[in-house]
């Protein structure tokens, strides 16, 4: 059987975790501990292959969870349909033992150990209509395990942590934040909602503009955890403005908004999250938005404690990078040449950049702040300068259609250009084109001779 029973004593077991050094910044009321304690499973200890059976109000209340993990063979199609099928099943059974529940009375019989169970979990509620309540599609939900996504994340997690935590102390905001994408995306870079929300902040499109990121068909910055940051600080610093400078409701209202935080305010008379999850029943706020703030705090409590529940992760190494502003659009195959790295290397250190733009149909627009690798990155200003420059003797060199047949049986003016190399001479230069050093001098106004590595010279024809 496929059903691992007695949850209620695994979760008694667990590590109580004590609250962390910023208590008084992220409270932790009584009343949200079993919510904390379920995310905190969910994140750590069930895997993808369990599915938890629960009730959507009392997190503490665990029915059973179906264990798949023996079934991994299975291809993907098979194992899915297999959790589905199965999945359903034990939703229906155990709504048939609230339905007997139900009709049994306060004081039943001849219980089986599963229905004696699920009794005895309601013990204290004297509500007529409990089991009833319980059986109600809003109030049974299931819940897949989250621990190989969220190791997962953690590994990518403590590549960007360094320069997120930097940023959001910039903003004057506490770095324990930078943990949300836990939540939000598990720091998956590439996250998009089925509603257009995208990378490990989730920002919708109109949000991400609000707060200064360029979002286009060229270049999303949602999609880069570190442009994405600098808009999540100040979105969060906004809600906790206008929230009562109270973190859990900032936090909340980053799934719910703040204006609907503000209604919840003011319809329970407290800004006290332990008592708005309670109380509030606003249309909007349903099961996501009450457990977002313990979601955080549980992501706090598994990142604080990794190795305990993940051993020694190994993370993804971060190597230094540098961002150069581009001052005109750029190929990407180019700019990984002028960067000495290959393309993929740009690729990977610029998310925001758009499959058009990955592709080479588009150029990387001007204005682009272009991250690379620190040590390819000394000299790409120059390389791009001098890149330029021969663009533009080129362009200057080059004959216009109009003019080539006239220009053919001349046999002066500039038509090409050469680079200086290390240990060039201007004689050396002159013999090579079959010019004169003195028109060499003049055609580029080299009044002393003077010429040094990386000058682009004009080479004059027929002299």
């Amino acid at each position: 059987m496929r059903l691992a029973r007695g949850l209620l004593a695994t979760f008694l077991l667990l590590i109580v975790f004590v609250t962390p050094s910023r208590a008084d910044t992220f409270p932790r009321p009584a009343s949200l501990e079993p919510n904390i304690t379920f995310w905190r499973s969910v994140f750590a200890d069930y895997s993808r292959l369990q599915v938890v059976v629960h009730d959507t109000w009392y997190l503490d209340k665990v029915y059973s969870v179906l264990d798949f993990r023996s079934y991994d063979y299975l291809g993907p199609i098979a194992l899915d349909q297999l959790i589905k099928d199965d999945t359903a099943a034990e939703v229906a059974r155990i709504r048939a033992i609230f339905a007997k529940l139900d009709e049994a009375g306060p004081k039943p019989t001849g219980l089986t150990a599963d229905e004696q169970r699920v009794f005895d979990m309601y013990r204290d509620d004297p509500t007529p209509t409990r089991f009833r309540d319980a059986a109600d599609p809003k109030r049974l939900r299931t819940q897949r395990g989250l621990r190989e996504k969220f190791a997962e994340g953690l590994r990518i997690a403590h590549r960007y942590l360094p320069e997120m935590e930097r940023i959001f102390r910039e903003e004057g905001l506490p770095t324990e934040l930078t943990r949300l994408p836990l939540v939000e995306s598990c720091f998956d870079v590439e996250a998009y909602s089925k509603v257009g929300a995208a990378g490990i902040w989730q920002f919708m499109p109109a949000t991400g503009r609000i707060y200064s990121m360029d979002v286009n068909d060229v270049v999303d910055e949602r999609r880069d955890p570190i442009a994405s940051t600098r808009g999540a600080a100040r979105f969060l610093r906004h809600n906790y403005e206008k929230l009562a400078d109270q973190w859990p409701l900032a936090i909340t209202a980053y799934n719910h908004g703040p204006a609907g935080m503000r209604r919840a305010i003011e319809d329970t008379g407290t800004t006290d999250i332990g008592v708005i999850v309670q109380r509030y029943r606003g249309n909007a706020f349903g099961f996501a938005s009450r457990n977002f703030y313990a979601e955080f705090l549980a992501a706090l409590d598994v990142d604080k404690h990794r190795e305990h529940y993940f051993g020694k992760l190994e993370g993804h190494v971060s190597e230094p990078t540098r961002v150069v502003p581009l001052d005109r659009p750029m190929g990407i195959e180019v700019a990984a040449k002028l960067a000495g790295c290959d393309r993929d290397t740009v690729v990977a250190l610029n998310p925001a950049l758009m499959d058009c733009v990955v592709d080479g149909r588009r150029h990387i627009p001007s204005g682009y702040a272009l991250r690379l690798p620190a040590q390819h990155s000394a000299g790409f200003e120059e390389r791009v300068a001098e890149v330029a420059a021969e663009q533009r003797v080129m362009r200057v060199s080059a004959p216009s259609p109009s003019s080539s047949r006239r220009t053919a049986s001349r046999s002066r003016g500039p038509v090409t250009a050469h680079k200086v190399g290390h240990g060039d001479t201007l004689s050396e230069i002159a013999q090579r084109y079959g010019v004169s050093v003195a028109s060499l001098k003049t055609a580029n106004r080299l009044k002393h001779g003077e010429i040094r590595k990386g000058q682009v010279l004009k080479i004059p024809r027929g002299t």
